[in-house]
């Protein structure tokens, strides 16, 4: 069955950055209002999607609506805009981008920096920095200034495209996991499930998985997923054990990353449960980074028995992450299976 990239498209399209998350709280709510039981919002902007369970224990589903940004830090007297990052960069890869400059209303800028026909030799040899960037919006000072003010959100502007067999465009990190956690519950409607399910789609993990947190420590979790990408470095010149993931060869079961050891129980459950329903899956060992798995797992009384979904992604952090449609079918189908069977597992330490 194929994935529905019309929704997709609109989710990844519609603008987040940490902690200007109201637009896409509003399509994620608008989304999955019919197909829960409940739906809160948390004074930090956290969204649970809350089906019931036969059983007395909990489940929680991370997948953060946040997507990288910048913030406005100043407005020169020529209209030049200066930025704040929020999330991490490289970059190299804010050359000749479009963003858009959330103020009164939407504006269209660009990521402008000194013409290299100006630079010195010198200059032409350094590795551009996040401070040698600024925006240029086309207007005068006077009109920015009566549009943007310091402390507005900007995000980037870049289509969604399908190519091939994969999907393209900005901010597949982490709307994917935002996709695939509405297309679990809409599977779910109408099914009985073991224990309360809490999908909570969660803010500013970008910068520091500050939602997860406080919703973890709300829920108290009995058990729990992550739901994130992950880097598909199956790109020229990377050897076999450096790829993390590759694209086409499934979901992937995360092991650990930078920020959790999932525990084994779990990632053995995740496993078995691939095999039976017959999931393509491939292992993920991330060395560095970290996801709302780690809010998930030990921001709850006890810790949680946690562990993650990852979509394999391209060129993460740019305008132009791509993923495979086979590997994000395959995601939704793995964590609906898990979370229809968690009962069916011996969860007792061995």
């Amino acid at each position: 069955m194929p994935i529905n990239t019309e929704l997709l498209n609109k989710i990844c399209t519609t603008p987040g950055a940490p902690g200007f998350e109201q637009k896409v709280r509003e399509l994620v709510i608008s989304e999955v209002k019919d197909l829960v039981d409940e739906v809160e919002v948390d004074n930090m902007g956290n969204v649970y999607a809350i089906k019931r369970g036969k059983g007395d224990k909990r489940v929680m589903i991370g997948a953060h609506m946040d997507e990288i940004g910048f913030m406005v830090t100043h407005i020169d007297d020529n209209g030049f805009i200066r930025f704040h990052t929020l999330g991490g960069f490289d970059p190299k890869t804010l050359t000749a981008q479009r963003v858009i400059v959330h103020g009164k209303k939407d504006i269209i800028g660009v990521m402008a920096s000194k013409p290299i026909h100006v630079m010195t030799t010198e200059e032409r040899t350094k590795i551009a920095k996040i401070k040698d960037y600024f925006i240029d919006t086309g207007l005068p000072a006077e009109e920015v200034k009566k549009i943007v003010s310091v402390g507005d959100s900007i995000t980037r502007e870049r289509e969604f495209i399908e190519m091939g067999r994969c999907v393209n465009g900005k901010s597949l990190d982490n709307r994917l996991a935002v996709f695939i956690l509405i297309e679990t519950l809409r599977g779910l409607k109408g099914k009985k499930v073991p224990y309360d399910i809490y999908g909570v789609f969660t803010v500013q993990e970008e910068v520091g998985i500050r939602g997860a947190n406080v919703s973890a420590l709300r829920i108290n979790p009995d058990f729990g997923f992550g739901l994130d990408t992950t880097i598909a470095f199956d790109l020229p010149g990377a050897a076999k054990h450096e790829m993390i993931t590759e694209l086409g060869e499934g979901t992937a079961i995360k092991i650990m990353d930078a920020s959790t050891i999932c525990d084994y129980r779990m990632v053995e459950f995740m496993k078995q449960t691939a095999d039976k329903h017959k999931i393509k899956w491939q292992p993920e060992i991330l060395t560095a980074g970290g996801t709302d798995t780690a809010g998930i797992q030990r921001m709850t009384e006890g810790g949680s028995i946690a562990g993650a979904v990852s979509i394999p992604t391209r060129h993460l952090h740019q305008v132009i992450e791509m993923a495979h449609k086979d590997d994000i079918k395959g995601s939704i189908d793995l964590l609906s299976a898990c979370v229809k069977e968690l009962d069916k597992f011996n969860w007792d330490f061995n």
